[in-house]
């Protein structure tokens, strides 16, 4: 049996693991039973009745958080002539084209989210087998692969991220942060949970959310009740 200490049997101790709590009351309780010493990030699993082996289930997509994700995101941006001072005016964090391909070959990975105008996607591809591992590689299907570099740059500086399901069936993705107040968090969540709804495929048979668990980096995961999400954004 696994030990655990001291501070994690008295977090147990406030909530139930068997209960489905509403979304709102789950979220406080991430709030409260989180007691590490850094701004841990609030977190969602939400288990989805699809089959990502098949195409036509294979989630993915991205989502703009109002309230943003509580991190200062760097985002990178392949683009050359006027597009340049485009990007550095939206706020990219670099800016460049073959000298940038190099910088990354060489190893340096300091960015989260890579942009590319559609022209660049020849120096681009080349780096396919450094930034594809690290879910770095610009796709038109996230909105990473633009003319419109202005936009892209903000939405993403603003909080958008990118979703996609795993081989189980689960997308992770991040709610917020502990220091978010719970109706900042809970905007947040109807967001995601709204756009994953949206995103149910035909094929899909049966039941589609399956699971939702929240919880914070270093915290125990808080199981909301998957009905109550579905009144919840309207459902």
């Amino acid at each position: 049996m696994p030990k655990h200490s001291k501070r994690f049997k008295e977090t147990l101790e406030k909530i139930d693991i068997e209960k489905l709590y509403d979304a709102k009351t789950a979220l406080g309780l991430v709030k409260e039973v989180s007691s590490a010493k850094f701004d841990e990030t609030v977190e969602v699993a939400v288990r989805l009745g699809v089959d990502p082996k098949h195409a036509d289930q294979n989630i993915r997509g991205t989502v703009v958080l109002p309230n943003g994700t509580g991190k200062e995101v760097k985002v990178i941006v392949f683009a050359k002539g006027e597009k340049v001072k485009e990007a550095e005016e939206a706020g990219a964090d670099e800016v460049g084209a073959e000298e940038l391909a190099e910088k990354i070959e060489g190893g340096w990975l300091d960015f989260d989210v890579a942009v590319a105008t559609p022209d660049m996607m020849s120096i681009v591809g080349k780096l396919g087998r450094v930034l594809g591992p690290q879910g770095l590689m610009p796709n038109p299907k996230a909105g990473t692969v633009t003319f419109d570099i202005a936009k892209a740059v903000k939405e993403i500086k603003a909080g958008k991220i990118e979703y996609r399901v795993d081989k189980t069936g689960i997308v992770h993705l991040p709610v917020g942060k502990v220091s978010f107040s719970e109706d900042e968090l809970l905007e947040n969540f109807k967001v995601i949970m709204d756009a994953l709804v949206r995103e149910r495929p035909s094929a899909a048979k049966g039941k589609y959310l399956k699971s939702v668990v929240l919880s914070s980096t270093m915290g125990p995961g808080i199981r909301a009740n998957t009905s109550d999400i579905m009144t919840l954004i309207g459902r």
